[in-house]
């Protein structure tokens, strides 16, 4: 089940350069608001409602943990950036640029701010021919119609034409070109959070290591010196056979592989936790096993400083993580970077996040959409 919230966006202008207020309006909600996944083409039409310039449209899909009210209240900003003015008055206008909340899900919201799925969209052309360009699974909650529907019974006949393309921000980051991309990083230090949004964002499947399965894992955090070996030992086992299934699977309805760990993760782990002698018998295991895997394309490494770490461990509250020491974070974290350094034939990222919060900073999480592009040249 998807963790982000699917939202359609409406852009408009019919002032100045209206492509390029739109390509602008475009970058703005990337960077600012939520992650624009998919873009129409751009069509021209007449105003609507008053005498005035003709409009260039376009609709778009984000993606975003947020909800409506905080969406509308940042397009509302950008507007405001962009010099848009809006009038008291509910009159039409010309207009540097205008930006709609089209549908959030299949949801009906009615509040005193927001009205979705947009009240006339069934009744405008400009809103649906472009919409109709998102290839999206979409009912409309009210009427019970999907887009091609909608497009063929709406009363709106007006003209409109096809102007121009756009690419999304996306595109510019060609992350299908590998099989299988490796998200690592520490405990806590937001692995999981990144491959989700980047298997949505991409259209890839997602592979998650079952740690919450693993019943020794809760023993481990008890008693450490008891448990290490069979928690490592069924660790290897399950992420081989996981792997091995996933990465056998191909999915056509998907691009490519991201995953939040890598089997290596399994040696350096053990290497803590282990007694040298344990550690000796667990490595002949490994090897055996290392030689089969396939190996991913693109390795990213989170890094996280130690005092950040504990503070992530503490707010996602799993009551087994708790009493995790801080030396035990830093012996894994030193296991990664050593481990990284030998791996001369890996294609490895290291991304320092210890000052990001992707989750709830779109900015943060465009960053290291960026460090990803630069990676790839």
């Amino acid at each position: 089940m998807s963790t982000q919230n699917q939202v359609v966006l409406s852009i408009g202008s019919n002032e100045e350069n209206r492509l390029e207020n739109i390509r602008l309006a475009i970058r703005l909600i990337h960077e600012k608001v939520a992650t624009v996944v998919t873009v129409s083409d751009v069509y021209e039409s007449s105003s609507w409602g008053f005498e005035g310039h003709s409009f260039y449209n376009c609709a778009l899909v984000i993606h975003t943990n947020k909800d409506s009210h905080y969406v509308l209240q940042k397009v509302l900003e950008i507007e405001k950036q962009m010099g848009r003015v809006r009038k008291e008055t509910n009159s039409y206008e010309n207009r540097i640029i205008d930006i709609d909340v089209i549908t959030f899900n299949e949801e009906i919201i009615q509040t005193e701010q927001l009205s979705v799925p947009h009240p006339h969209m069934d009744k405008r052309r400009f809103v649906l021919i472009p919409m109709r360009d998102l290839n999206l699974d979409w009912r409309h909650p009210i009427l019970q119609k999907y887009l091609p529907e909608l497009v063929q019974i709406t009363e709106d006949k007006s003209a409109i034409k096809k102007v121009a393309k756009l690419e999304s921000p996306l595109g510019s980051i060609p992350l299908q070109k590998f099989n299988y991309i490796a998200i690592e990083g520490n405990i806590g230090a937001g692995k999981t959070t990144l491959s989700t949004k980047i298997s949505e964002d991409f259209n890839a499947k997602l592979v998650l290591e079952r740690f919450a399965d693993n019943p020794f894992l809760p023993k481990f955090y008890e008693d450490q010196n008891r448990y290490a070996f069979p928690l490592e030992m069924s660790f290897l086992a399950d992420r081989y056979q996981q792997l091995t299934d996933d990465l056998a699977q191909f999915d056509l309805f998907k691009d490519f592989i991201v995953a939040d760990y890598h089997i290596f993760k399994s040696l350096i782990f053990a290497k803590v936790t282990l007694h040298e002698d344990e550690y000796r018998l667990y490595k002949t295991m490994f090897d055996i096993i290392y030689k089969e895997m396939p190996k991913p394309d693109l390795y990213v490494y989170l890094y996280q400083n130690t005092t950040q770490l504990l503070e992530n461990i503490k707010n996602r509250g799993r009551v087994y993580e708790q009493q995790i020491p801080a030396e035990y974070l830093e012996k894994i974290n030193q296991g990664y970077l050593d481990y990284i350094k030998t791996q001369t034939h890996l294609n490895v990222l290291i991304i320092d996040v210890s000052d990001k919060d992707f989750v709830e900073n779109q900015e943060d999480y465009i960053y290291i959409l960026s460090q990803i592009q630069t990676k790839l040249g």
